[in-house]
């Protein structure tokens, strides 16, 4: 099925973007009362690791009910699209003639939204300069962190095509961007403090930068971080990799794992926050090191 899903919430022209959270904020007051939005009640550690710093979360001891969400998110399921239409009650806008904007049915982060294809497109086909035009209208208002899930085994748990954002709060690439940059969209870099292959490219830094991030220079900096990278950026389906954008930088990180261990990695994990079932999970990841576990799923640097 490919038609376009009816949708009842109010279409964001660039004006009305600015008030996008207000309208999320709206958004999640209702579909928690009603039950519709189902948050994951999570506790946080920090584990450090040769200068960086990661943000763990796992199921709160409190709320062991929530392992039943855990196992609904991870849980994949063929036949079933959640997003091919919506639920109306997590809708928050329409983007555009080609995205919706939804919330995660089951979050950890606070304001975690998906940005959605109205039609079926599928999570490992090239992303479009629509999809890029979508996601940096929200980054433009809103700043934060967009990121994408390239696939299965890049952490995808639906097979829909989705971009994500959280706010800055919950995520930043800052504390793994080199301190000395290239000029702005001329080229790739990567910081040799990570062990794995990646690409970040700087995007503007202007006084009005984000008056000037548009679709047309993330489209840009991702070739050229696939350039850098050996990946062909418009195969269709394309490997598997993670993808994250702030205001700042674009980072492209190509993905060989879908697991370590019996961990699931997604973009995420690459700006610094990882998501584990229970403390079991926490204490092997800590005897191992997140940046040797992100290696493990990455891809060997060249």
């Amino acid at each position: 099925m490919t038609s376009t899903p009816a949708c009842p919430a109010p279409t964001c022209t660039h004006h009305a973007v600015s008030s996008l959270l207000d309208r999320a904020d709206e958004v999640i007051r209702r579909a928690l009362e009603s039950g519709a939005l189902q948050p994951i009640r999570t506790e946080q550690c920090w584990l450090d690791d040769d200068g960086f710093r990661f943000s763990v979360r796992w199921v709160s001891s409190l709320a062991l009910k929530d392992r039943a969400r855990v196992d609904t998110v991870i849980r994949r399921q063929p036949g079933f699209n959640p997003f091919l239409p919506p639920e109306p009650a997590l809708t928050v806008a329409a983007l555009g003639d080609t995205h919706l904007v939804v919330l995660n049915k089951f979050p950890v982060i606070d304001r975690h939204l998906l940005i959605v294809t109205r039609a079926f497109e599928d999570q490992r086909s090239p992303l479009s300069e629509t999809d890029f035009d979508a996601l940096a209208t929200i980054i433009t208002a809103h700043g934060g962190l967009g990121f994408y899930n390239g696939g299965r085994i890049a952490g995808a748990s639906q097979a829909h095509k989705h971009l994500q954002w959280v706010p800055e709060s919950a995520a930043t690439l800052d504390a793994f961007i080199p301190a000395q940059l290239p000029p702005s969209g001329e080229e790739a870099f990567a910081n040799p403090a990570l062990p794995w292959a990646h690409a970040f490219v700087r995007l503007d830094r202007a006084p009005d930068a984000a008056a000037k991030l548009g679709g047309a220079a993330l489209a840009a900096a991702f070739r050229a971080a696939c350039a850098a990278l050996d990946l062909p950026c418009a195969t269709d389906p394309m490997p598997p990799y993670n993808l994250l954008v702030t205001r700042e930088a674009l980072l492209l990180v190509p993905r060989s794992e879908e697991k370590w261990q019996d961990v699931s990695v997604n973009s995420l994990a690459y700006a610094g926050s990882l998501f584990v079932r229970d403390r079991e999970q926490i204490e092997r990841l800590r005897a191992c090191g997140p940046l040797a576990v992100l290696a493990a799923v990455g891809r060997a640097p060249a």
